[in-house]
């Protein structure tokens, strides 16, 4: 016969990726100036590609990043009371090509949801992780318009 053990005995249990609010403060300070440099990297990529259909997925991608940027900045200045300053010295990368630069863009964006998963375990509940979820899933939705975008272009499609 199996017991359960009452909630008193039990250990707590922390997810491998748990996060204090310090921490997760810091990495949104540090995601506004990613989603920055995605939209940057993004608008380069728009004009390689081979149809007005795919600029327009890739040019709605890009807004959702803009509005991203927007959330994390008031999300931080709502949390923390000060404004995220400084400009990072990262360079957006120069995109080679259109199959690489979709390449890129995909791992990108299932880097950015690793990422804000940690911000999220990090922050109070309520608005703000609400908020971060629908981020997450944004870039999810992007991760999969980009999967898309490269089997399209692969070599007999």
């Amino acid at each position: 016969m199996n017991m359960v053990y009452p909630y008193w005995i039990r250990s707590q249990f922390v997810p491998i990726w748990a996060t204090s609010t310090q921490d997760a403060l810091e990495l949104m300070r540090t995601s506004v100036q990613g989603e920055r440099n995605d939209e940057l990297f993004y608008d380069q990529l728009i004009h390689l590609t081979p149809s007005q259909k795919q600029a327009e997925v890739i040019t709605s991608i890009r807004n959702d990043e803009r509005g991203h940027n927007q959330m994390f900045r008031q999300m931080y200045r709502e949390l923390t009371g000060h404004e995220v300053t400084g400009v990072s010295n990262e360079v957006p990368e120069h995109v080679n090509s259109y199959i690489a630069g979709l390449q890129k863009a995909f791992q990108g964006e299932l880097s950015a949801v690793e990422k804000y998963r940690k911000i999220w375990f990090g922050l109070p509940y309520g608005v703000y992780k609400d908020t971060l979820y629908g981020i997450i899933l944004d870039e999810q939705k992007h991760a999969a318009k980009y999967n898309n975008l490269l089997i399209q272009n692969l070599p007999g499609n």
